[in-house]
């Protein structure tokens, strides 16, 4: 009886470290599926990024170009009308560097009565094609029927204009501000080219900015790996 009790224990140890020899192997791959795991996970974090920030930069440039549509509609179209201000482009350097070539004039309407010399008035010159002109007056003087008459110079030139235009009506356009390049940046958009960007551009660059936006979003709601998903309750 005492052999027969002691034979079988060798034989339960021997199968205990048979049982083992997996659990340790498991152990020693654990660590390498960790690091390919973390590697995965940090691209595809590096990817949601990189697509948040490009649906960012597209958004905010056709937001940017739609209000600088609209900023323009409102000073050239809405302000005239509301306010009351005139704009006009300056073309030469005379009266540089006060005002330069491509900068935006805006005046007011003043009383002639009002206007002295020192003052810069925008008018219809009187001679050739009767353009219009922007300049400082140096000279003011009535005419025989009561009128008021002005003599003009541009800063940059040598001498004062050769005419001597009288103001007509009951206000002249006097300069109260200058807007240095807008004057360029006008002209640009009246071209046909940069008037269908504008229109139909922007609001496709806004659209697609916000699609990637919400792509954005919808790749960002995935299920961890290793999570289990919740399960519905049976209702029973």
């Amino acid at each position: 009886m005492s052999a027969l009790s002691t034979i079988p224990t060798p034989a339960l140890r021997g199968r205990r470290s048979e049982k083992a020899a997996p659990s340790a192997a498991v152990e020693h791959v654990a660590p390498s599926v960790a690091v390919e795991s973390a590697a995965v996970a940090s691209a595809a974090g590096t990817q949601r990024a990189a697509r948040r920030v490009a649906g960012l930069v597209v958004k905010s440039v056709g937001i940017g170009m739609l209000v600088l549509a609209a900023l323009v509609f409102l000073f050239l179209a809405i302000g005239p009308r509301v306010l009351g201000y005139q704009t006009s482009t300056m073309l030469t350097g005379s009266m540089a560097p006060l005002i330069n070539p491509g900068d935006v004039v805006v005046t007011v309407p003043t009383p002639i009565a009002d206007v002295k010399v020192g003052d810069i008035i925008t008018y219809h010159i009187p001679v050739e094609d009767q353009r219009v002109e922007t300049h400082r007056i140096t000279e003011i003087t009535a005419t025989a029927d009561g009128g008021v008459a002005v003599q003009t110079k541009g800063d940059a030139n040598n001498g004062i204009d050769p005419w001597i235009a009288t103001l007509q009506g009951k206000t002249v356009d006097k300069q109260v501000a200058t807007i240095p390049y807008v004057g360029n940046a006008i002209r640009a958009l009246r071209e046909p080219m940069v008037r269908n960007i504008l229109m139909y551009g922007a609001p496709a660059i806004l659209v697609i900015g916000m699609l990637a936006s919400i792509w954005t979003k919808d790749s960002t709601k995935t299920t961890p790996k290793g999570v289990a998903e919740p399960k519905a309750a049976s209702g029973e």
